[in-house]
């Protein structure tokens, strides 16, 4: 019997082996996220083999990340199968990529209905756009950025360290208050589970590996970003926070961190910056930067 369980920070290095043999370029799979939303999506890891698996309850209902790892892909997925009737959930796999839709209906022909999750897609841009911003299309990212620099002439960037965290997590209270006072009730709890999120991520920053940059006004911390490596040639950008009263200030730290990441990190090809949740002003967001890609994702439902 497969078993299940919260994962935790000493788990990082087991998960990330078996995530480096299929080198998928969804966010989920990334030990990060598996870490910091567990409490969001009752997220739990288990091992079949050599394949992570992973449960999780979210928009979908309760469901299972598509086995990642090596070995009898198939075995793994009949040990899922098993593990949702003990608990009397439907089979449900969710995060597929078009190549896993395939391999799964060559094992398991006309047996799943499937579904695009087009809220989860991820959008990935290649770095050296991001970090340079070139071309007509990002014109108004360059005028938002001459902006905030003229508005702001003492600005600095500076890489996060453990000194600089508390300062981060100070200016994530701000913006959340300042959030709330603009949005309605309903993303509240949205808000509220990224916060808890975001929390578990500055608490073992170190243990999982996390990288980020802020940038400071007359001293104070008016932006940030966090992340990490997602696959060989892409790093995955996990939280970014910015005082939305401070024109060109997202544009900024999105650019000075695609800079960064570029300079420490030269074999880095695509930043992912993850999802859109559904919510139209964040998918007009990332939109407004041209993603070079998308990483489309699908469920699919075992037929009774």
């Amino acid at each position: 019997m497969m078993e299940f369980r919260a994962p935790e920070p000493a788990d990082k290095p087991w998960v990330d082996e078996l995530l480096a043999r299929r080198s998928y370029r969804g966010c989920d799979y990334n030990f990060t996220n598996i870490f910091v939303w567990k409490k969001a999506y009752g997220l739990e890891i288990g091992r079949f083999e050599d394949f992570l698996t992973v449960h999780l309850c979210g928009r979908m209902g309760c469901s299972y990340m598509y086995p990642a790892g090596s070995g009898d892909i198939a075995g793994a997925i009949r040990a899922i199968e098993a593990d949702a009737a003990r608990r009397g959930q439907p089979l449900r796999l969710v995060c597929l990529t078009r190549q896993q839709m395939a391999e799964l209906e060559e094992f398991f022909p006309g047996q799943f209905d499937y579904q695009a999750d087009r809220d989860g897609y991820d959008y990935l841009y290649e770095i050296d756009r991001l970090a340079d911003l070139g071309g007509k299309k990002l014109h108004a990212k360059r005028n938002h950025i001459n902006r905030f620099m003229e508005n702001n002439p003492t600005w600095v960037y500076e890489e996060i360290t453990p000194e600089s965290l508390p300062e981060c997590l100070e200016m994530d209270k701000q913006w959340y208050l300042r959030s709330l006072q603009t949005e309605g009730e309903a993303e509240e709890r949205e808000l509220g589970d990224e916060g808890i999120a975001l929390r578990t991520a500055m608490e073992h920053y170190q243990q999982l590996g996390l990288e980020g940059g802020l940038i400071r006004v007359y001293g104070e911390v008016v932006a940030f970003t966090m992340g990490d490596r997602l696959t060989a040639d892409t790093f995955d950008v996990h939280f970014e926070k910015a005082y939305g009263e401070l024109q060109g200030a997202y544009a900024m730290i999105n650019r000075e961190f695609a800079r960064w990441v570029r300079a420490r990190h030269p074999e880095i090809k695509y930043l992912n910056r993850e999802d859109d949740m559904g919510v139209e002003g964040l998918r007009k967001a990332k939109q407004s930067y041209y993603p070079d890609l998308l990483v489309e994702k699908f469920a699919a439902t075992r037929r009774p």
